[in-house]
């Protein structure tokens, strides 16, 4: 079996309709230099791109990863689609919604077989995969039920903060019902391995309550006091250096001051909007407890401006950067 070092790593191009295959064709042409890469997508839509850039960049359709070759300015794609040329921009269409579920299948059978390195994933339209049939909310519930993982969690993170969320995509009302103890510890636990795995030996965690001011004592929700405050002291009790839980307000400020290397947010949007207030060129989205490396682009489809041009790469330059590092200290032998 090949070394990570000698496998590209994979990026899937995302909803087709929305601004993947163009973030793809401009990291291609940027000449920072990446890891070796290939792209699990559609030739056409690739090309289609290109066009649309005029960026000096060829596309080679490639069987399978063991046939990468290495070449400047050309894109490896295993092409898994064939998507009509005119296919809309920035639209929904239940042809983009399967083909960018059949790309992540196809990255996560890669992965699970170790014929990658790692899976960076450009973005897909939720809408549009329920159009195609297929009811997932997101990436990250896709990649653990097709890979058999139990605990994961979304991790996201920038240059000034990282944050790992308890619950995901859920309304609030549910991401409350769902609140555990047990569910509140494997949190921490995968954002100790997280931060381990990047090389942080000692991480210090800091976890957010759910009510304001951490519940005041129970005053405003019992939730603090009954399920987070044990959890954090059956982590200490396992020798993690969490703490908390600290008030919503003002934790991610003491994480962004270094205070601490990253914080454990109860539900989707008290996590994700401090990381994507400071902008989302350069956030990445992790998904960690995956027997494989997973990053992402911190953004969607953009469906606004797709087909413009106007859409940075550079969250996904970020991405692939990030995936690489990870690979490097993931444990093989899961």
């Amino acid at each position: 079996m090949p070394s990570l070092e000698e496998v590209p790593i994979a990026i899937t191009m995302g909803d087709p309709a929305g601004v993947g295959p163009e973030i793809i064709a401009k990291l291609y042409a940027d000449p920072t230099p990446l890891p070796s890469t290939l792209v699990l997508g559609d030739e056409g839509m690739l090309k289609r791109a290109i066009r649309l850039l005029a960026l000096p960049l060829t596309v080679r359709v490639i069987d399978s990863p063991e046939d990468f070759q290495s070449t400047s300015r050309t894109i490896n794609v295993i092409s898994l689609s064939h998507l009509p040329d005119d296919l809309p921009f920035g639209q929904l269409d239940a042809q983009a919604g399967q083909a960018a579920y059949d790309y992540i299948l196809a990255g996560i059978n890669l992965a699970l077989q170790k014929r990658i390195g790692a899976m960076v994933t450009a973005p897909i339209n939720k809408e549009a995969l329920k159009l195609a049939g297929i009811h997932y909310p997101g990436h990250t519930e896709i990649l653990a039920d097709f890979s058999g993982t139990k605990d994961f969690a979304m991790m996201l993170m920038n240059e000034e903060l990282r944050v790992i969320l308890v619950t995901i995509h859920v309304s609030l009302r549910e991401a409350i019902e769902q609140l555990t103890v047990a569910r509140e510890l494997t949190t921490i636990r995968l954002a100790y391995q997280a931060m381990t795995q990047l090389g942080i030996a000692h991480p210090r965690i800091a976890v957010a309550g759910l009510n304001p001011h951490a519940g005041e004592h129970g005053l405003f929700g019992s939730e603090d006091e009954m399920i987070v405050k044990p959890a954090i002291q059956q982590a200490q009790a396992e020798g993690i250096e969490a703490s908390g839980p600290w008030p919503g307000d003002t934790v991610f400020m003491l994480a962004r001051q270094g205070r601490f290397d990253i914080v454990v947010a109860q539900y989707h949007d008290q996590g994700l909007i401090p990381v994507k207030y400071l902008g989302v060129d350069e956030g990445v989205n992790i998904t960690v407890g995956l027997p494989f490396v997973r990053t992402s682009v911190d953004h969607g489809t953009a469906f606004d401006i797709a087909g413009t041009g106007k859409a940075s790469h550079a969250s996904l330059q970020v991405a692939i950067e990030q995936a690489a590092l990870l690979a490097k200290s993931f444990p093989t032998s899961r």
